[in-house]
């Protein structure tokens, strides 16, 4: 109880502080946890923490939780596979070009899953940040040639998600292109689909259903999850034979795989 308490007051402390502070006190930790003595913290942050990715997010400074509230919904839909050997892909590992900057959410997400696999993506170099389970890859989310190749060395992965540039043809690209890689009963997510609504992410506020926008193109799949009871011929595309289920929270989208076919709609 007394740790929790003190960790949220540091964080409280933090938030508080002007942006250019902020950013100071978050690369000395930074620099610490990647160090060569960060690993006993590291170790005793999972031991205390491992269950609470509330408390991980803000240990490790990840935007989250304190910034935005991801975490809550994180712990709702992967708790039951916490203990599990999964394989994570986070694209977009955050810090721009410095190498030793970000890398907050994959420390995260290594003592969330004590038994994963974690890897990230970035267009910047990022390797000071490959620690024992984790694993950094230079490259585009919107290269075809750089995601097959990152596949053929990950393997199935488990949990997608797009932390990367928000830009909206990136979003639909990456995901056309991951998503048949995503193990059954996996997670694609999309963070920040905020950005749907800007201009200069390729967001459309006038028109809301925009195909091209993440807000649009996701809203236009949740009919297929029902395309069996779509009367007339009607063709199934792969999307409808492989979303279970897709949820909006506040900027965030979450696609669950899995086989969608039960055999039609039953007579009333």
């Amino acid at each position: 109880m007394l740790a929790n308490f003190l960790t949220r007051r540091v964080a409280r402390y933090v938030m508080q502080q002007p942006k250019e502070e902020q950013h100071r006190l978050r690369n000395r930790v930074v620099a610490f946890q990647i160090g060569p003595y960060g690993w006993p913290a590291n170790m005793l942050c999972g031991v205390l923490f491992g269950g609470n990715l509330r408390m991980l997010a803000t240990i490790y400074m990840s935007d989250k939780w304190n910034r935005h509230w991801y975490a809550q919904h994180y712990e709702d839909l992967f708790s039951g596979l916490r203990h599990k050997k999964i394989n994570i892909l986070e694209i977009g590992v955050g810090g721009y070009e410095d190498p030793k900057h970000g890398g907050n959410s994959l420390r995260m997400w290594r003592d969330y899953f004590p038994n994963g696999r974690v890897y990230g993506i970035d267009i910047f170099d990022k390797s000071p940040h490959n620690q024992g389970r984790i694993k950094t890859f230079r490259g585009s989310q919107a290269d075809a040639d750089f995601l097959d190749a990152l596949v053929r060395e990950i393997g199935t992965i488990d949990i997608i998600i797009d932390d990367g540039s928000h830009i909206a043809e990136h979003i639909l690209f990456t995901f056309k292109h991951l998503f048949p890689h995503l193990s059954d009963r996996g997670f694609y997510v999309i963070e920040d689909t905020e950005t749907s609504y800007w201009e200069e992410y390729g967001g459309n506020a006038v028109d809301r259903n925009d195909l091209n926008t993440a807000m649009g193109y996701f809203k236009s799949l949740t009919d297929g999850i029902n395309w069996e009871a779509l009367r007339g011929e009607y063709t199934p595309t792969y999307f409808n034979l492989n979303i279970k289920s897709i949820s909006f929270y506040r900027n965030l989208i979450v696609i669950r795989k899995g086989a969608n076919h039960e055999g039609g709609c039953p007579p009333d």
